[in-house]
């Protein structure tokens, strides 16, 4: 089961989505988080899904905080801006069959705020270290491709990747069969694991902001990925250790199995 709590019904004019959950050097994360941020971006919906880490985050020693993804949105103030929905998370799905469920999902409820176009955010894994992170892109469609290819985009992604795992490429993917149009933005980078790539990120930010027309500050970059880092390596080091244990239990026989260590 996905569910979506609403928390508010804001109304918007031909909104897009941004999606940018955790992935290859959590661009995505980053880049979309940062945007939240510094544009004031209000929260109005929460994404909960069986399909997710089986535990609860404690935070400050004692509170419990389920796992899950948050929508955004920001109200367009500019000439030849739009409205957006911004989509960031603490993780992806734990199953190939999860994943499609939740990005269904999401674009179901994405489809009744008014969206027809959405963005997804991720990285590209070069294995080598970029002096100067390129940004690459796929597309739904050939109109979609010539209308951003003049921003920056290189739509070369394809020479360096035969596909793009999770959020980042099924969302645009199932997008086109709703007759949405999709647009996957990725910023090469290592792809070392546990690895934040802030420059990757700034890369794709700057491409971006020139796609919807708006003006982010980066100078504080930097420090809002030093603030957001703590709390991504800890989500990923309890997944990790999440999967060890689970693959621990499968392994076991059937008489006296290992329990997994859960507390409670």
């Amino acid at each position: 089961m996905t569910k979506i709590n609403v928390l508010e019904s804001p109304k918007l004019r031909n909104p897009l989505l941004i999606e940018g959950l955790p992935g290859v050097g959590n661009i995505g994360r980053v880049a979309v988080g940062y945007m939240i941020k510094e544009l004031g971006a209000k929260k109005f919906a929460d994404l909960y899904s069986e399909h997710f880490f089986p535990f609860v985050m404690l935070q400050e020693g004692y509170n419990i905080r389920l796992l899950k993804n948050e929508f955004y949105y920001y109200k367009a103030k500019g000439a030849g801006q739009r409205d957006l929905i911004l989509l960031i998370g603490d993780c992806q799905s734990l199953s190939p069959h999860g994943h499609y469920e939740v990005a269904d999902a999401i674009l179901e409820f994405a489809q009744k705020l008014g969206v027809r176009e959405v963005f997804t955010i991720g990285g590209l894994a070069t294995g080598e270290l970029e002096k100067r992170a390129g940004v690459l892109g796929a597309a739904t469609s050939e109109k979609v491709k010539d209308r951003y290819a003049k921003f920056g985009v290189n739509f070369n992604a394809g020479d360096k990747v035969g596909y793009i795992v999770g959020a980042a490429g099924l969302i645009p993917g199932l997008s086109k069969e709703r007759g949405m149009d999709g647009l996957c933005i990725l910023g090469e980078t290592t792809g070392f694991p546990i690895v934040t790539d802030p420059k990757a990120a700034e890369a794709v930010l700057n491409v971006l902001t020139k796609i919807i027309k708006i003006k982010i500050n980066m100078a504080r970059l930097d420090s809002s990925v030093k603030e957001m880092e703590g709390f991504i390596k800890k989500v990923e080091a309890l997944q990790k250790k999440a999967i060890e244990d689970i693959q621990k239990h499968e392994r076991a026989p059937v008489e006296g199995k290992e329990q997994l260590r859960y507390i409670g």
